[in-house]
């Protein structure tokens, strides 16, 4: 069971959130949260487009084989952009794929597959799709690999394969909102909701998470209000919906945005969103306390 603050982390991450989550303090090094969370931070500076920094937070000689992960795949992301040899770092990571089949290995169960999700993402980015989806695991039961599996079947335009392995984790995976994530992906990519689920309030405030992460305010807040005519006060949706609604420049969605958060910190104050706006908050009050704003000077 994770910890509300890596629980949060990973929201973030799902999310899309890479800028909030890199900006979040890491936990003490000796906190079971500090490997898990330091790794997000590094993919989320991975998912910016900013490999170097992934790097320069990673720290050096460590032997976590998730860390090593993702130092090689920030490596690996640098070196495409670089046009330089990548067929080493894609050696490293297979190296790292096989050693983590022996016991005598540095990393929790999580780490292992956090590198077994980095790797596939390395192959499958190099074009080696079969090695990508043998590395992540025809039976994984890890959600994040099945999301990459699931994108890799949809880049090869195999949409039919990418819903079979869907349906195939709809019977161990619980209700997960990276679950509902992959059930939208693969609607808005096939341009069909065939599953009828895709009218439930969980689903429809993932479809409109997904659209917020596709730049269509819009239509996420579209989904985002049928969800809440069906549940009123889910709380994903409540916060997600405040999201949209302050992306969408109108008068009556800046409205929006005040009256939802209220509903959300008061019905949820423990719920991750406002644990983080209040922490800010706090941080923000903390620095202005700091400072004395000077007295205006008068003509003489």
């Amino acid at each position: 069971m994770d910890s509300s603050e890596l629980y949060h982390v990973k929201q973030q991450f799902v999310l899309g959130a890479y800028k909030s989550l890199i900006d979040l303090s890491l936990p003490d090094p000796n906190s079971p949260d500090y490997t898990p969370t330091l790794v997000y931070q590094a993919r989320s500076h991975i998912a910016l487009n900013d490999p170097k920094a992934a790097l320069q937070l990673a720290p050096t000689g460590s032997e976590n084989v998730a860390l090593k992960a993702v130092v090689a795949l920030a490596k690996f992301v640098a070196a495409e952009e670089a046009a330089d040899d990548k067929e080493a770092l894609l050696e490293e990571l297979r190296d790292l794929s096989l050693e983590i089949d022996g016991d005598d290995v540095e990393g929790t169960e999580r780490d292992k597959a956090t590198v077994r999700v980095l790797a596939g993402t390395a192959f499958a980015r190099a074009g080696e799709v079969e090695e990508a989806l043998e590395t992540l695991g025809a039976d994984t039961e890890d959600l994040e690999a099945v999301f990459v599996i699931v994108q890799i079947y949809l880049s090869i335009n195999r949409p039919d394969l990418a819903k079979k392995e869907y349906e195939r984790s709809k019977r161990w995976a619980e209700d997960d909102l990276l679950l509902q994530l992959i059930e939208s992906i693969i609607g808005l990519s096939t341009g069909k909701d065939e599953n009828p689920s895709l009218s439930s309030p969980h689903v429809l405030t993932a479809r409109g998470v997904t659209r917020i992460l596709r730049n269509e305010f819009s239509e996420a807040k579209s989904d985002l209000d049928e969800s809440l005519e069906q549940h009123k006060n889910d709380p994903d949706a409540l916060a997600a919906s405040a999201v949209a609604s302050g992306l969408v420049s109108t008068k009556k969605s800046e409205a929006d945005v005040d009256e939802l958060w209220a509903r959300l910190a008061s019905q949820y104050p423990t719920h991750p969103s406002v644990v983080d706006v209040a922490k800010k908050s706090d941080l923000f009050d903390e620095a202005m306390a700091k400072y004395t704003v000077p007295a205006i000077a008068s003509a003489a």
